[in-house]
Formats: C-alpha cells, sequence, structure tokens
C-alpha cells in the first residue's frame, strides 16, 4: 500500500535543470545509475535497483534522447574482474526498459566509438566504472602512513578529473540517479558535474524522490517517530543514532548492536558480535537517550545457536547471558513481541538494519516480526521509510515490499542524508 509522498522540498534537491522540463530529442544523456545489483552464478537475485532507475531511464528514451547508462558494481579496487562484469546484466536491463538491445562497453574509459555510434532511442550500457581506481579517487598500493602517501593522493585526483571529463565527452548532459553513492564524491557521482553547464545537469527521477522521501521523515514527522536500527557494529552507526536521538520518541536497537550494549552492562554474551572496545560508546547512547526522553527498546532474549550456520540447533537465553559455546543469532521471542509493541501506533517509521541473520531461514524471525509490524502500522496510516540493502531484502523476502511506505535504494547515503550531511551527488548537481 504505498502512498505518495508528501514533503516540503529541502535545500539539497533545488537542482538548476529539472529532468521532466529537460528537452533530450536529439541529445546523449550519460547517467549514473546504481546496479550494484547481488548477483547469484551471473543472474541476479534482488532487482529492486534496476526498477528504481526505469523511470529515469525511459523518460530520456520517450523524449528523443541516446541513452548511456554507467554504474559500478562490487569493490573491484581497481582491477578487472569478470565476476563484477556489467556486462552479465545488460539483458535484464534490456528486458526492464522495454528495448530489444542494450549494447555493451567492455571499457568505460574507452567508449568513444560506442557513444558517438549511438542513436536517439538506443541504450549503450558501460563496463564497470570500479575496474579504474580513478573513478573512486583513492591512491592504489600505498597506505596513508607512508611518506608519499599525500603526493599519491594529489596525482590520483588530477587523474580522477581526467577520468569523469572521459566520461563527460560522451554525452551532451549529466544524469545524477544513483542514490545509492550520493554520499561518495566520486568521479561519475560529483566530479563529472564540472564538465556540463548548470542547465545540462539534473538529477533523476529516483534521486528526487528519495531525498524528498527522507525529508518527509525528519521534516515531516508525525508522531510518535520510532526508528529501527540493526546491523552488527555500533561504531558503523553512532552518528545516526545520536542525530536520531534528538528527534525520535522510540529507538529500537537491534542485531549484533545488542550484545555490545548487553555486556557495557556486564553481560555475558558468548561467541556473539560484541565491540569491546565500544562499550563506553554504548552506555553513552542510552544516557543520551535518557536525557532526551527517548524510550531506547532493547532485545531482552536472543536466538541462539553454536556455530554460524541455517541447521544450527537453536536454543533460547537471555542476550545478558549466553553460555561461552554460543553465539546470537536472532532477537528471541520476547524480543519479537516487544519491538511488534514498541511499533503499534507509531506514525513515522524509519527501518535501517536487520534484527537478526535474516539470511538464514531460520533466523530471521525477528526481522519477520519488525516488518509485519511495520507493515501493520503503515495499513492504519503511518508514513514508513525502509533503507539499506539489508532491510529492503528483508522486506523483499517476507512479500512486504508493496506493505511500506517507500523502500531507499540507498544505505550509506540514506544514513548520511538522515545524519544532517551533504550529499556529494547531490550538491554536485545543485552546483
Amino acid at each position: 500500500m504505498c502512498r505518495e509522498i508528501i514533503f516540503n522540498p529541502i535545500n539539497q534537491t533545488n537542482s538548476k535543470m529539472n529532468i521532466n522540463d529537460y528537452n533530450f530529442a536529439g541529445k546523449k544523456a550519460i547517467v549514473r545509475v546504481d546496479f550494484n545489483v547481488p548477483l547469484q552464478d551471473g543472474k541476479i537475485t534482488d532487482d529492486t535497483r534496476i526498477r528504481g532507475a526505469v523511470p529515469t531511464l525511459k523518460l530520456i528514451l520517450e523524449k528523443g534522447g541516446a541513452l548511456i547508462i554507467m554504474s559500478h558494481m562490487g569493490k573491484p579496487k581497481g582491477k578487472v574482474k569478470p565476476e563484477l562484469s556489467l556486462g552479465q546484466i545488460k539483458d535484464a536491463v534490456a528486458k526492464a526498459l522495454g528495448v530489444s538491445e542494450v549494447k555493451f562497453a567492455p571499457d568505460c574509459a574507452k567508449a568513444d566509438a560506442e557513444a558517438a555510434a549511438l542513436k536517439a532511442g538506443e541504450v549503450l550500457l558501460l563496463e564497470n566504472l570500479r575496474y579504474y581506481p580513478e573513478e573512486e579517487g583513492k591512491p592504489v598500493g600505498i597506505e596513508k602512513t607512508d611518506p608519499g602517501y599525500d603526493a599519491a593522493k594529489k596525482e590520483m585526483k588530477e587523474r580522477q578529473k581526467e577520468f569523469a571529463k572521459k566520461l563527460a565527452s560522451y554525452a551532451d548532459c549529466w544524469v545524477m540517479d544513483a542514490f545509492g553513492t550520493a554520499h561518495r564524491s566520486h568521479a561519475s557521482t560529483a566530479v563529472i558535474a564540472n564538465y556540463f553547464d548548470k542547465d545540462n545537469r539534473m538529477l533523476g527521477l529516483l534521486m528526487e524522490k528519495e531525498v524528498k522521501a527522507v525529508d518527509n521523515v525528519l521534516n515531516n514527522i508525525q508522531r510518535p517517530f520510532i526508528a529501527i536500527m540493526g546491523g552488527s557494529k555500533v561504531s558503523s552507526k553512532i552518528g545516526i543514532i545520536e542525530n536520531l536521538l534528538g528527534k525520535v520518541d522510540k529507538l529500537i536497537l537491534c542485531g549484533g548492536m545488542t550484545y555490545t550494549f548487553a555486556k557495557a552492562h556486564g553481560g555475558e554474551v558468548g561467541k556473539s558480535i560484541c565491540e569491546n572496545d565500544k562499550l563506553d560508546v554504548a552506555l553513552g547512547v542510552e544516557e543520551l537517550a535518557k536525557k532526551n526522553g527517548v524510550e531506547l527498546v532493547m532485545a531482552p532474549d536472543a536466538i541462539c545457536a553454536p556455530e554460524f550456520a541455517n541447521d544450527a540447533p537453536q536454543s533460547i537465553y537471555p542476550s545478558d547471558a549466553i553460555p561461552a559455546d554460543l553465539e546470537g543469532l536472532d532477537a528471541g521471542p520476547e524480543a519479537q513481541k516487544k519491538f511488534a509493541a514498541a511499533i503499534k501506533g507509531c506514525k513515522t517509521i524509519l527501518w535501517n538494519g536487520p534484527a537478526g541473520v535474516f539470511e538464514f531461514d531460520n533466523f530471521c524471525d525477528g526481522s519477520r516480526a519488525i516488518g509485519n509490524a511495520i507493515a501493520e502500522a503503515t495499513a492504519e496510516g503511518a508514513f514508513s521509510l525502509i533503507g539499506g540493502g539489508d532491510s529492503v531484502a528483508c522486506v523483499n523476502k517476507f512479500g512486504l515490499a508493496d506493505k511500506v511506505s517507500y523502500i531507499s535504494t540507498g544505505g550509506g547515503a540514506l544514513l548520511e542524508a538522515i545524519e544532517g550531511k551533504v550529499l556529494p551527488g547531490v550538491a554536485a548537481v545543485q552546483g
């Protein structure tokens, strides 16, 4: 039951050119998308990101433009890795766009001929941008502590500019529609903007929806407002947690973070994930929640196993009394009830991160309980924003995608936007 998003535009979305007003007829548009989709044996297992970009790509074709698509896949770290080739998905992209063929350029930095030959209505997919270290702009083969690092970094930034310039040379305009990488100042997500004037660079439809969905959560809050933060590490989400504690009424912390909080109070967590050097951080989060009057909800029990495997025998223990030979892999039955009760009646809901190892069918009940509770609250009028690859995979796995308000294609970008940080990929369009 996806609802229309009502929003108050934020400054980051005030780009100079609106894609709906742009005349693509007879022009070539290079579009940065996020086609970093999961693959198994060369087959796409979740095409959410491709489907998310389709409206923008189809709009360009319908307006008489020629389409050049660029993306990364995985983390090849500047090396050519066939298992991360975008050539594997070109047929799936063609099917999604409803075209007979998507042409493919096997080298994204040497696609001059393919781009020049492209005609209106045709589509060209460039090979993985991250086959070139210049895309990310990070020096290769040298550590930050090495004497020559600063010089290497400066050299790489110049090479990054040239790489961005090359990509820009293929087209007449640039469209940024990769929210999942908008928090990165990469060649294709930000630097490329320097080679298009303000009237020939714009946000795609997906980017506009993503940023407006974040705005809807943070600037048009209907209370009670609850956030559910999962995942393994407190340290990776401390910024967003602290920011949310100034906005939400309730905060569920689940997943691997559970055991760091349990140990911070002297609990026994067995072999469970635990950041022993972040126990003080966990206690600080609790103190800030108390200071701000936020109800902090944690899992009182855990579903445990002796090994990290789907078929491992299960047992249930309090989250702070797990035997030494076991590890917590999912939120326990009492935790599931507690989470659902906390979500019930809330009007604004943000979910990022699962409650356990949801990839294992035998350890996904905690995440399923959260998803079901969010779907029920949404049906009762709540606005629910689901973000981050794992949370999106959860709602898809549980068949809840059409029962939440908005599914974000970004993980890190979503979190940084919610933290209030300026996203380079948006700022570059704005100029």
